[in-house]
């Protein structure tokens, strides 16, 4: 099962593990963790304890790290922090059968939706709403059809199959009301992958947080949330050279999250990959990554993947109007733009 998991998890992290978290208060870099890494706890300070421990969820490595002058607190909050974690991956997952979103998308309709996941699909029309339909949930008919077409032929779909899949796109194709959520064309389906792992995080922290943890850090495979008056410096990795990085931020009570072209894509010259443009059916290629900094990693998570889509001149003007939000966008030539209050961070 470990060399299973392992393999799983090796292309994936060399995609997805783009933020990498470096030590509190200019320490140095984090080592990376083995698979599920046992509960460490060192004497950080003289009045805080440092407790790390590593799981490997939602297709990744997840990394809890607080700091607390009691160990034995420390110690419950981190595994309170995981098993709400694989509560709500429960919830989520919409690749395993029994799920809430699996069964959403085999049937059609939820009559009783659990109120974290109404809470995540308000919070996804109201995104869809700001970034002008650029981020969607109901992208995943053309992420299937890219995905299958690929498998089997080996080139993408033909256009009129891209059509077909675009008119099951929109979230005007959803009825919700209450606790009701019912799609209005046979067909439909919903993927929340590019906001559920950000809210997961911000659950799992904000809970630790009420258990009287005064520092913690929660690295889902680089959606990350930092709760607390510590600063952690986070490293942005080069997604041309993933020896290298770009730079570091500054990061205290505050989320980022990295969306990239690099991450998942289903072809060699990784022109298609798993962000799809709602409006043409197609990937968008001129920015290869968006790393964007926000209150919440649910936020950084859902605009970063709009960001990919709008592109990099777009993309930087949207960003700047936005209140509290910054950003990092990478084009595919290689050109960093970054948004006016950016330095902030570094």
């Amino acid at each position: 099962m470990e060399k299973y998991l392992e393999k799983t998890l090796k292309n994936y992290l060399d995609r997805r593990s783009f933020l990498k978290v470096m030590g509190v208060l200019g320490a140095g870099l984090l080592a990376p963790q083995a698979f599920s890494a046992p509960l460490e706890g060192i004497k950080f300070d003289r009045k805080l304890y440092k407790l790390e421990e590593t799981q490997a969820l939602m297709g990744t490595f997840v990394t809890i790290t607080v700091l607390d002058p009691s160990r034995a607190r420390g110690e419950e909050a981190i595994e309170a922090g995981f098993n709400e974690m694989k509560r709500l991956i429960n919830i989520f997952n919409r690749f395993d059968n029994g799920t809430v979103i699996s069964e959403l998308n085999e049937k059609g309709i939820i009559r009783s939706m659990p109120v974290e996941m109404r809470t995540v699909i308000e919070s996804s029309f109201y995104y869809t709403k700001l970034t002008q339909g650029c981020f969607d949930i109901t992208v995943k008919p053309l992420v299937d059809l890219f995905k299958g077409t690929f498998a089997v032929r080996g080139k993408p779909p033909a256009l009129e199959e891209i059509k077909n899949a675009l008119n099951l796109v929109g979230m005007k194709n959803i009825s919700y009301a209450n606790r009701e959520i019912k799609f209005l064309k046979e067909g439909m389906g919903i993927t929340l992958d590019g906001i559920a792992k950000g809210y997961i995080v911000d659950k799992t922290a904000e809970l630790m947080a009420k258990m009287g943890i005064k520092h913690v850090l929660v690295n889902a495979g680089g959606d990350i949330r930092a709760l607390g008056d510590k600063r952690w410096r986070i490293a942005i990795r080069n997604p041309f050279n993933p020896n290298s990085y770009m730079e570091t931020i500054n990061l205290k009570n505050n989320a980022i999250a990295t969306s990239g072209n690099y991450e998942i894509y289903f072809d060699r010259e990784k022109i298609y990959h798993h962000v799809i443009n709602p409006h043409t059916g197609y990937s968008p290629v001129k920015a290869v990554s968006a790393s964007i900094v926000a209150k919440t990693t649910a936020t950084a998570d859902a605009l970063s993947t709009a960001i990919l889509i709008l592109g990099p001149i777009k993309g930087k003007q949207f960003i700047d109007k936005l209140p509290g939000i910054e950003g990092l966008i990478v084009t595919k030539n290689d050109v960093t733009l970054r948004s006016y209050g950016w330095g902030y961070y570094t």
